[in-house]
């Protein structure tokens, strides 16, 4: 849960059949997904039912006894899941880049032990919820523009000249037929990835085109989004995780305070600072997440060492292949020195390595055989080691020493 838990549980958490103080947005929209208007203000809500994902999405499937259980309920779920086909067509129209990206999530058992790790399912009630927490991040966005306050927006840019010129030549070498403009939209890009779904390579596409876009930032520039193709857009919607969402929830207020005179509020210049700050925070918890989880999976895969597991190359060095498990999620290194008998060069430009003599090629996106050699709970990092087919003899220290001479 989000911390403190008294406030994530408690104050700030939506209990059925209690009334809770919030900041609503109120929206009236089109058939076509297009907000018409909108207005912000302080509110009262009492929530009637407590949902689950899974509950929603059985309800919209058809489960006769959820369906029954809650009827009140089903006629509002079916009007916002119409909404929710609305604002997908909307974004089908501005060309949203989507990835098919995969989250896991950690089980554990009576002992606080991890059982498993598993893949995280996003359903249409996770996706309903997202459409309706994009539509009030842009109508806030919005509504500072109208009124001319300085506010933190959430800026993406458009790539650079040189990561799309570098996918350019990438996609052309892969013979994937591609017109990239020198300043293209997100729906060109989204083009493209939809064009190559059905194709045996298209995890590799998907990874290369999310490695060539740009980090998004907070600033008070109101600089366009280009990923989710929004001309201004911040966040509004969780102001007890995010910082900025704090901040805009002020904002707002301070407008409502001010009834049409002159609000009280930040000057442009530490809005700007605040912007970089939270920024470098963001970044940073990121990487404290993923090294917490880093140990974790560490942690669950001590007594699986010598284990063999089927893997999909997700990252390429000069040092190696980063794999991840495709059963139980993990990430882990193949060293090059373990990766055969032969020399092996680092293709940096296609995200490759290839053998010297045999013209081996291991690739972004490429299914392997891996055995777990070895974790390192300190450190953070698991070893592993290519299984290599029968056939192809030889030792590591045999292509190690062969290496020593060759650079010799």
């Amino acid at each position: 849960p989000m911390l403190p838990e008294i406030l994530s549980n408690g104050l700030c958490s939506l209990n059925p059949h209690v009334d809770r103080l919030c900041m609503l947005c109120e929206m009236e929209t089109d058939m076509a997904g297009e907000v018409q208007r909108f207005r912000f203000a302080r509110g009262v809500m009492r929530s009637q039912r407590r949902f689950t994902y899974d509950e929603v999405a059985a309800i919209l499937a058809g489960d006769e006894d959820l369906r029954t259980q809650d009827a009140a309920m089903v006629p509002h779920l079916e009007v916002l899941h119409r909404l929710y086909e609305s604002f997908a067509k909307a974004r089908e129209r501005r060309g949203t880049i989507e990835f098919d990206s995969q989250e896991s999530r950690i089980i554990y058992n009576e002992q606080a032990r991890i059982e498993r790790i598993v893949a995280v399912t996003r359903n249409v009630a996770h996706r309903i919820i997202e459409e309706c927490m994009l539509a009030a991040n842009v109508c806030a966005a919005q509504y500072f523009r109208i009124h001319e306050l300085p506010m933190l927006y959430r800026v993406h840019p458009e790539p650079s000249g040189d990561k799309l010129e570098d996918l350019r030549r990438f996609l052309g070498e892969l013979g994937v037929p591609v017109r990239l403009p020198t300043h293209p939209r997100s729906a060109d890009l989204a083009r493209i990835i939809e064009d190559t779904r059905e194709r045996g390579d298209s995890s590799l596409i998907q990874t290369v085109i999310l490695r060539s876009l740009s980090q998004a930032y907070y600033t008070v520039d109101t600089g366009m989004h280009f990923g989710l193709a929004f001309p201004a857009y911040t966040h509004f919607t969780s102001p007890i995780r995010r910082y900025p969402d704090l901040v805009v929830h002020r904002g707002i207020q301070a407008l409502l305070d001010a009834a049409g005179a002159e609000p009280q509020w930040f000057p442009q210049k530490a809005l700007q600072e605040l912007g970089q700050h939270c920024s470098m925070t963001e970044r940073r918890a990121d990487e404290a997440s993923r090294e917490a989880v880093n140990w974790l999976k560490c942690e669950f895969m001590m007594d699986k060492v010598g284990e063999t597991y089927t893997g999909i190359i997700t990252g390429v060095t000069g040092f190696g292949l980063f794999v991840a498990l495709r059963e139980i999620y993990v990430e882990g290194l193949i060293h090059i020195s373990t990766l055969g008998e032969d020399y092996f060069h680092f293709d940096a430009q296609h995200y490759r390595i290839i053998g010297d003599r045999t013209k081996e090629t291991f690739q972004l996106g490429d299914g392997i055989q891996i055995r777990v050699a070895n974790v390192n709970l300190d450190d953070r990092k698991i070893d592993f080691e290519r299984v290599i087919p029968e056939g192809q003899s030889g030792t590591a220290k045999n292509r190690r020493a062969r290496r020593s001479r060759k650079d010799a």
